[in-house]
Protein backbone atom coordinates (compact mmCIF):
# COMPACT_ATOMS: atom_id res chain seq x y z
CA UNK A 1 0.00 0.00 0.00
CA UNK A 2 1.31 3.24 -1.02
CA UNK A 3 1.91 6.51 1.40
CA UNK A 4 -0.62 8.54 -0.72
CA UNK A 5 -3.56 5.52 -0.54
CA UNK A 6 -2.86 5.17 3.17
CA UNK A 7 -3.21 8.97 3.78
CA UNK A 8 -6.53 9.06 1.56
CA UNK A 9 -7.62 6.00 3.21
CA UNK A 10 -7.28 7.53 6.96
CA UNK A 11 -8.69 10.88 5.84
CA UNK A 12 -11.73 8.51 5.18
CA UNK A 13 -11.87 6.77 8.21
CA UNK A 14 -11.61 10.02 10.01
CA UNK A 15 -14.37 11.75 8.40
CA UNK A 16 -16.64 9.33 8.59
CA UNK A 17 -16.30 8.13 11.89
CA UNK A 18 -16.71 12.19 12.73
CA UNK A 19 -20.24 12.02 10.96
CA UNK A 20 -21.68 9.42 13.23
CA UNK A 21 -25.18 10.31 14.83
CA UNK A 22 -26.04 9.09 18.34
CA UNK A 23 -30.26 8.32 17.55
CA UNK A 24 -30.76 7.83 21.17
CA UNK A 25 -32.58 10.71 22.16
CA UNK A 26 -32.46 11.61 26.00
CA UNK A 27 -35.75 12.28 27.08
CA UNK A 28 -35.88 14.27 30.34
CA UNK A 29 -37.78 12.38 33.11
CA UNK A 30 -41.22 14.14 33.85
CA UNK A 31 -41.25 15.58 37.21
CA UNK A 32 -44.47 14.10 38.57
CA UNK A 33 -45.40 16.82 40.98
CA UNK A 34 -45.22 19.26 38.43
CA UNK A 35 -47.22 16.81 36.52
CA UNK A 36 -50.00 16.22 39.09
CA UNK A 37 -50.30 19.95 40.00
CA UNK A 38 -50.77 20.77 36.39
CA UNK A 39 -53.59 22.73 35.61
CA UNK A 40 -54.30 20.09 32.46
CA UNK A 41 -53.51 16.96 34.19
CA UNK A 42 -56.13 13.86 34.41
CA UNK A 43 -56.19 12.11 37.46
CA UNK A 44 -56.99 8.13 36.72
CA UNK A 45 -57.32 6.28 39.59
CA UNK A 46 -57.37 2.57 37.63
CA UNK A 47 -58.85 0.84 40.85
CA UNK A 48 -62.32 -1.17 41.17
CA UNK A 49 -65.07 1.66 41.97
CA UNK A 50 -65.73 0.46 45.44
CA UNK A 51 -61.40 1.01 46.26
CA UNK A 52 -62.08 4.36 44.66
CA UNK A 53 -65.20 5.14 46.69
CA UNK A 54 -63.09 4.38 49.86
CA UNK A 55 -60.31 7.21 48.98
CA UNK A 56 -58.91 9.13 46.15
CA UNK A 57 -56.65 12.08 45.15
CA UNK A 58 -58.76 15.10 44.66
CA UNK A 59 -60.51 15.87 41.09
CA UNK A 60 -59.69 12.11 40.67
CA UNK A 61 -61.57 9.98 38.22
CA UNK A 62 -62.22 6.49 38.29
CA UNK A 63 -61.65 4.22 35.32
CA UNK A 64 -60.77 1.22 36.51
CA UNK A 65 -57.92 -0.96 34.93
CA UNK A 66 -60.12 -3.27 33.15
CA UNK A 67 -62.19 -0.35 30.88
CA UNK A 68 -58.92 1.77 30.33
CA UNK A 69 -58.31 0.69 26.59
CA UNK A 70 -62.15 1.58 25.96
CA UNK A 71 -61.62 5.09 27.44
CA UNK A 72 -58.65 5.73 25.35
CA UNK A 73 -59.99 7.88 22.80
CA UNK A 74 -61.10 9.96 25.76
CA UNK A 75 -58.00 10.43 27.62
CA UNK A 76 -55.93 11.21 24.22
CA UNK A 77 -55.01 15.04 23.82
CA UNK A 78 -54.24 15.33 27.59
CA UNK A 79 -51.89 14.87 30.34
CA UNK A 80 -52.93 11.87 32.53
CA UNK A 81 -51.39 10.39 35.36
CA UNK A 82 -52.53 7.36 36.67
CA UNK A 83 -52.23 5.49 39.72
CA UNK A 84 -54.08 2.87 42.16
CA UNK A 85 -53.29 1.21 45.74
CA UNK A 86 -49.54 -0.14 44.61
CA UNK A 87 -48.36 0.81 41.11
CA UNK A 88 -48.98 -2.23 39.73
CA UNK A 89 -52.41 -1.57 37.93
CA UNK A 90 -51.01 1.71 37.29
CA UNK A 91 -47.85 0.49 35.46
CA UNK A 92 -49.99 -1.79 33.15
CA UNK A 93 -52.44 1.01 32.90
CA UNK A 94 -49.36 3.17 31.14
CA UNK A 95 -48.62 0.58 28.93
CA UNK A 96 -51.63 0.17 27.93
CA UNK A 97 -52.07 4.41 27.35
CA UNK A 98 -48.65 5.05 25.74
CA UNK A 99 -48.97 1.81 23.33
CA UNK A 100 -52.09 3.97 22.45
CA UNK A 101 -50.22 7.70 21.77
CA UNK A 102 -51.51 8.90 25.61
CA UNK A 103 -49.08 11.60 27.33
CA UNK A 104 -49.73 9.06 30.83
CA UNK A 105 -47.62 9.86 33.71
CA UNK A 106 -47.10 7.45 36.01
CA UNK A 107 -48.65 8.52 39.90
CA UNK A 108 -48.04 4.94 41.64
CA UNK A 109 -50.66 5.17 44.51
CA UNK A 110 -53.71 7.42 44.79
CA UNK A 111 -51.73 7.90 48.53
CA UNK A 112 -48.96 9.57 46.23
CA UNK A 113 -50.85 12.06 44.48
CA UNK A 114 -52.78 12.86 47.69
CA UNK A 115 -49.56 13.43 49.31
CA UNK A 116 -48.13 15.84 46.42
CA UNK A 117 -51.85 17.30 46.30
CA UNK A 118 -51.68 18.30 49.91
CA UNK A 119 -48.28 19.51 49.95
CA UNK A 120 -48.93 21.85 47.23
CA UNK A 121 -51.49 23.02 48.96
CA UNK A 122 -49.49 23.45 52.60
CA UNK A 123 -47.01 25.46 50.28
CA UNK A 124 -49.38 27.66 49.32
CA UNK A 125 -50.90 28.31 52.45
Amino acid sequence: MNIKFRGLFLIVIITLSSCKTNHTAVIPKANIKEVVNSSDVTLVDVRIPEQYAAGTAKNAINIPLADIQNNIETLKGNKVVVFCNKGVQADQAMEILKKNGVEAYDGTSWKNVKAIQDETTKKAN
